[in-house]
């Protein structure tokens, strides 16, 4: 049974990745700006196992008071953070030549910036042994196909990918590893904001079954790792 941190938990992707862990009893502390999505989550969860262990906090990874907010709360409930999954993020579809700094920033923090501070704030939790997943996306990925529109969201994740790599040397002393899955698409609230006529063949289930057994299982065969995880461009 490990201790586990779902950020974006609310609903999508990382909605079915904190459901796939809390049902095969794990501890779980979901982290989202939306409650409501966060007590669906939890009867979620309950309907599935009674005995999920499933903790819920409306927080904002960006502008969020972690030392009074977050920390106590995962001391109180968990102890020790032995899984962190960062999946929040949000996205901006717009040309280029209309996307404006404060559309930028807005990537950057939610998509790179509130990553840094879950992992720089939780890191004194982690002992030897735990694991880091990141989620980023093959907008993201170097070398793949690239779409109009996306531009700042794509620099966000691959600002997201390169941490990952980085963090991957600076956290070997601590014996943590670290990992990012650049998901490919998966029908979801983003998607359709990103390609309104698009419908992906792989569910947010299917997508959240993946990461669930890759945040449990991935850190013995990879560290520092960004991993295409798509099917279909987009």
């Amino acid at each position: 049974m490990a201790n586990i941190i779902v950020t974006g938990a609310s609903n999508g992707i990382g909605f079915e990745t904190a459901l796939a862990l809390a049902e095969v009893g794990n501890r779980i502390v979901a982290v989202a700006r939306s409650q409501d999505g966060l007590n669906k989550l939890q009867k979620a969860a309950i309907r599935r196992n009674p005995e999920s262990i499933i903790h819920t906090l409306s927080f904002d990874i960006v502008y969020g008071d972690y030392e009074n907010d977050l920390l106590p709360l995962l001391i109180e409930k968990i102890g020790q953070v032995d899984i962190l999954i960062n999946n929040a993020g949000t996205l901006i579809n717009k040309p280029f030549a209309e996307t404006t700094k404060d559309d930028c920033t807005t990537m950057l923090e939610s998509n790179f910036l509130g990553h840094i501070q879950m992992i720089q704030h939780l890191l004194p939790l982690m002992p030897s042994g735990s694991h880091i997943v990141n989620i980023g996306s093959m907008g993201g990925y170097q070398g793949s196909v690239k779409f109009p529109g996306l531009a700042a969201y794509s620099a966000s994740k691959a600002a997201l990918h390169a941490l990952t790599e980085c963090l991957a040397l600076e956290l070997a002393e601590l014996a943590i590893k670290i990992n990012c899955l650049a998901l490919g698409s998966a029908q979801t609230e983003m998607l359709a904001k990103a390609f309104p006529q698009y419908e992906s063949p792989v569910t947010a289930k299917e997508m959240g079954d993946y990461i669930a057994n890759f945040a449990l299982t991935g850190h013995r065969f990879f560290n520092g790792k960004v991993l295409p995880v798509a099917v279909t461009t987009p």
